[in-house]
């Protein structure tokens, strides 16, 4: 196994992550610092980034040897954006950083810049046809992507901490907001493409005043997950949130909950931005992404083929992903997902529900041991907590907590020891009713791949009157596979208010 670190020197601040690179093109992250450096501060002036600016960033990418040096890293990617790509003393800064820290900055293009938060996004998300925003200190990139294909892209040469400070004295709060909305659509409006978006188009929010956005939003309503990303916040919400802080002076912004104290000064220009991208397109949400230029680094690193294609299966590679680091039984996971499959399909006349509920189901059967690598005993209940924060890629938040629960009640008896608590609030009596049908597959899939051998090879249902009949196919003893399987009756019965006999 492999270690890595990336350095994202930004304009605003300085990210340190750490991860392991597994097997078969996966990685975990183990490790991350982040430091506020404000390298774009002040460089309006002259282009010049500042001596004071400078000796903050040295000091952070210290430290950051300092962690990944403990870690025992094999090798270290640092990239710098924005701020340093501007400035006009790039050269002196790059060589000041490898003389006092050793290490080596690569500056990104615009171009390359965008194909990393491209790459992070579009392997992370299941959006077909997306703009992605990026908002950072000293600048805003914009990509558009159809069908997962790269159509367009701009950097805007702005950020958070520029649009703050150039417009610092224009008036009051509310003034100020105003200015920068006119000052942004003016660049928009140079857009060509931004103007033939397909109706289609999701809006996807990066970088950190996004997950601020995001934090603050589940802060408001009690959001039970505290997962920013593929967070979804309508523009009526977003509307409210940006009317109460558009007003505020520093002093009362600075208090709002959820809102990083290091961002407070620079977050009313990020929601202004937002706003003004809001106005001048006609998307009714923001999705919340998680996953940017660190991301599409470790991407492109743990699996290179994604730069030349973009991951076909994301749900897939995230479920696989967590396998892997806990060195599950694949085999086995993979075999009660078949068998799930199957009696998904074969009872689909009772259960009657969609195919969003495959994912689901997925999730649920690949992942119902992992809580295992914690504890045997309760091991259902540790599933269904990692997979709560499991953050995979590729599935809806509450189908997240849905799939949980699912996993959860493969064992005996499994949904009544559950203490769902404030997730519950997510939860609707439909999918309660779902979550009892799809864990009763689960836990009869679990049951016919028992002995972990793959005996149990097949199965047919037939619905007779109050009876299904299940059928099974085998290439060996299925004594036990059987024999478990019966225990499932009860909550077969329950479920689908059908007896259920086993051949």
């Amino acid at each position: 196994m492999e270690k890595i670190a990336i350095i994202d020197l930004g304009s605003n601040s300085a990210r340190l992550v750490i991860a392991n690179i597994l097997d078969g093109g996966y990685f975990v992250v183990v490790d991350e610092l982040k430091e506020p450096v404000r390298l774009a501060q002040d460089m309006e002036i002259d282009g010049f980034l500042r001596p004071l600016r400078v000796a903050q960033t040295i000091k952070t990418l210290r430290t950051f040897r300092t962690l990944y040096e403990s870690h025992g890293v094999d090798k270290v990617f640092a990239y710098a954006t924005a701020a340093v790509r501007h400035a006009k003393n790039q050269k002196s800064f790059v060589d000041e950083v490898q003389t006092s820290c050793g290490i080596k900055l690569t500056v990104l293009s615009q171009e390359e810049e965008a194909m990393f938060v491209y790459q992070g996004v579009i392997n992370s998300m299941d959006v077909p046809k997306g703009l992605i925003v990026d908002i950072g200190g000293g600048s805003v990139k914009m990509i558009y992507y159809n069908r997962r294909v790269l159509i367009a892209q701009d950097t805007l040469p702005f950020g958070a901490v520029t649009l703050s400070e150039k417009f610092a004295k224009s008036g009051t709060p509310e003034e100020r907001a105003d200015a920068i909305e006119r000052y942004v659509t003016e660049h928009l409006q140079k857009l060509d493409w931004l103007r033939n978006l397909d109706p289609e188009t999701q809006l996807i929010g990066v970088g950190g005043s996004i997950r601020n956005l995001g934090r603050i939003s589940r802060r408001l309503k009690k959001y039970p997950l505290d997962m920013a990303h593929n967070y979804h916040i309508p523009f009526s919400e977003f509307d409210t949130i940006y009317d109460t802080i558009k007003p505020l002076e520093f002093d009362k912004t600075s208090r709002i909950r959820g809102l990083s104290s290091a961002r407070a000064d620079i977050f009313p220009a990020a929601l202004s931005t937002i706003a003004a991208i809001r106005n001048y397109t006609e998307f009714s949400e923001i999705i919340i992404g998680g996953a940017g230029l660190r991301e599409g680094a470790m991407f492109r690193y743990s699996c290179p083929t994604v730069a030349e294609k973009p991951i076909s299966d994301i749900l897939g590679h995230s479920i696989y992903t967590l396998l892997h680091h806990f060195n599950a039984n694949i085999a086995h996971a993979e075999h009660v997902f078949d068998i799930s499959m199957q009696l998904f399909r074969q009872l689909k006349v009772l259960h009657k529900l969609p195919r969003p509920y495959v994912k689901i189901l997925r999730v649920a059967s690949m992942l119902h041991d992992i809580g295992s690598a914690l504890k045997f005993y309760d091991h259902h209940k540790h599933s269904m907590y990692v997979i709560w924060n499991s953050n995979l890629y590729g599935i809806p938040q509450k189908d997240l907590v849905v799939a949980g629960i699912v996993a959860a009640c493969h064992a005996k008896d499994g949904f009544e020891t559950l203490d769902l608590g404030r997730y519950a609030s997510m939860l609707t009596e439909e999918d309660f009713d779902a979550i009892k049908k799809l864990g009763v597959i689960v836990r009869i899939a679990e049951c016919f791949d028992r002995s972990c051998g793959g005996v149990i090879t097949g199965l047919s249902c037939d619905v007779l009157g109050d009876s299904v009949i299940l059928k099974t196919k085998t290439n060996g003893d299925c004594t036990l596979e059987i024999k478990d399987a019966m225990g499932a009756l009860p909550e077969f019965r329950k479920a689908f208010r059908k007896n259920l006999e086993i051949l």
